[in-house]
């Protein structure tokens, strides 16, 4: 089963005159949601620690999608550096309105194979870089708390909820970033923030995928056989669900953490979903035997 061909879920003019910010928006679903809002009309800031490469990829979009685009090197994990970028947006813009917040570093090993440095490093960009970049552009935000539409977008993951042996600093950060969407959105809700999140499974993008699964370990582990309707992700599709939970479309829709995952999780969750390995032939024996039984 393929992805979709989609195209823009919401009006073009959805984010006219907007600023977001992306962190992360230098590559893979950071790109894409950054893409898709500035499809919509959106002025788009894309950060990320190499400069250079932001400069590209700000370019495609600007050329594909006709959009704004700011490129700022940023990384998340320095609070220095986070003030920095904000005070750099509003001082070109005079506003921030959407903050998504994507940034995020991963290793894949056994647990204690890692060092105390290699769990920090995962710390620091993924929960406290969150929590950097929101309570900077936060923090300005609450000198108004009269204005409306502004929101933050979290991106989580499924197994912030469930955990996961492999990717346990991942998984300590991610529970982090989820209990901060939640959290936020009961105390600055009534503020005119609205933050909620993304929870996807598994969006392949060509870097992460390499970096994480490098050689052919991607196909020898591959994720679409894990997922019930047997494919993985599309980018453009949660580019199109980050968009709509940004946008005043979804204005009464707060402090949710929605999943993406074509159903992965909940085929991992069910004690016996293993049992759709099973052929029809082989069911058909053993609804005999069943039959069987039951005359005795």
């Amino acid at each position: 089963m393929s992805a979709p061909q989609l195209s823009s879920m919401l009006p073009k003019d959805t984010f006219s005159s907007r600023v977001v910010i992306v962190t992360g928006g230098g590559s893979g679903l950071g790109r894409a949601m950054s893409t898709e809002l500035g499809r919509l009309g959106a002025k788009v800031v894309i950060t990320s620690r190499k400069l250079e490469k932001l400069e590209a990829t700000a370019a495609e979009i600007s050329e594909e999608t006709g959009a704004e685009v700011l490129p700022l090197a940023c990384d998340v994990a320095q609070a220095d550096q986070v003030d920095a970028m904000v005070a750099a947006v509003l001082d070109k813009y005079g506003k921030i309105d959407s903050l998504v917040n994507n940034a995020a570093g991963n290793f894949i090993a056994p647990t204690e194979r890692l060092s105390a440095r290699a769990f920090g490093v995962i710390l620091d960009i993924v929960l406290k870089g969150t929590a950097h970049c929101t309570l900077a552009v936060g923090k300005h935000w609450l000198k108004d708390e009269q204005a409306t539409g502004r929101s933050i977008l979290n991106i989580a993951t499924t197994y912030a909820s469930t955990g996961s042996g492999y990717v346990v600093p991942s998984a300590c950060a991610k529970a982090g970033v989820v209990a901060m969407t939640r959290s936020l959105a009961v105390e600055w809700g009534n503020r005119g923030i609205r933050i909620n999140a993304i929870a996807p499974g598994p969006f392949p993008t060509k870097g992460a995928w390499e970096r994480l699964l490098p050689g052919d370990l991607v196909e020898q582990f591959s994720m679409d056989q894990r997922v019930p309707l047997g494919r993985v992700g599309d980018p453009r599709e949660l580019a199109n669900l980050a968009a709509y939970l940004l946008s005043d479309y979804a204005a009464y829709i707060n402090g949710e953490v929605v999943t993406m995952d074509g159903g992965e999780w909940l085929q991992g969750a069910g004690e016996f979903n293993m049992l759709k390995a099973i052929p029809p032939k082989m069911w058909d024996m053993l609804e005999a035997q069943v039959r069987a039984a039951n005359k005795k």
